[in-house]
């Protein structure tokens, strides 16, 4: 069993895929069952989701489109800050979805207790919040700075074992640093610009290919892309759990409570 400290508590990870909630305080997000526009709101969609299963639930106040404007880290705290506020207040595990120390520094301080850093925990700030805060941190392979500095995905064969290196470079770097409370994403629900049909193939293939992403070490979650078709979004949805997911960040949270249930339970 692998187990990630955090300051709300042990997570523990015992072959059974637990769920990842999405919730965007970003009202510019094309997800619109996910967007809660006040705080009521937020704890509402929140408790829901509590209610179908999930165990975390991951606030966004920046959409990480790369072709959506880069909001200032003050609008971002401003959106961010009430709801994690609350939803700590009621219980809820929070991890914060953003690339800038200052945000999540900002969630820190209101008490969320997972850090999902879309920049890679590359900037020295986010690391030193990390490691002095205590809390866990997610990994997420990005093929740039952050997920608005991209260019055109490199699409390959060997794309799980290419995430896989650099992941395991990346945590034994961060161990080196005094940080361990750690969770990989092979980061293929990024979004980059290039061809969107060998894109979809390239994430199909990098779920099939786990076990690679599992040897770097840490519990693996896997963030369910969004899709246009909503069959081929519960294809991915299976295929994360069939594989070993540790984890599933979605946003069609009730969907994937269910298939958690009905996949595990059948096993």
């Amino acid at each position: 069993m692998k187990r990630v400290d955090t300051p709300a508590g042990p997570l523990c990870f015992d072959g059974r895929t637990k769920v990842m909630a999405v919730l965007n305080v970003s009202p510019e997000s094309n997800n619109v069952s996910t967007v809660a526009t006040t705080v009521d709101g937020a704890l509402a969609l929140a408790d829901r989701y509590r209610e179908w299963g999930a165990e975390v639930i991951d606030v966004g106040a920046q959409s990480s489109r790369y072709d959506v404007p880069t909001l200032p880290a003050a609008e971002e705290i401003g959106r961010l800050v009430p709801v994690v506020s609350a939803l700590v207040g009621e219980g809820h595990v929070v991890s914060v979805d953003t690339w800038k120390p200052e945000v999540a520094s900002a969630a820190v301080e209101a008490g969320a207790a997972i850090v999902n850093d879309t920049g890679g925990l590359r900037d020295p700030e986010m690391r030193r919040l990390v490691h002095d805060s205590g809390v866990a941190a997610v990994v997420v392979y990005v093929e740039g700075a952050n997920p608005h500095a991209v260019g055109e995905v490199d699409v390959r064969r060997d794309k799980a074992e290419v995430t896989a290196r650099w992941l395991t470079e990346r945590v034994a770097d961060l161990a080196a640093d005094g940080i361990d409370r750690l969770i990989v994403d092979p980061g293929i629900a990024i979004n980059y610009p290039g061809d969107y049909d060998a894109y979809t193939k390239m994430q199909l293939d990098v779920i099939r290919r786990l076990d690679v992403v599992r040897e770097v070490g840490p519990p693996v979650l896997v963030p369910i892309p969004r899709k246009r078709e909503d069959h081929r979004v519960m294809a991915y949805i299976t295929l994360a759990i069939e594989h070993g997911a540790d984890l599933i960040r979605v946003h069609d949270v009730a969907e994937a409570c269910d298939l958690v249930g009905l996949l595990d339970d059948s096993l």
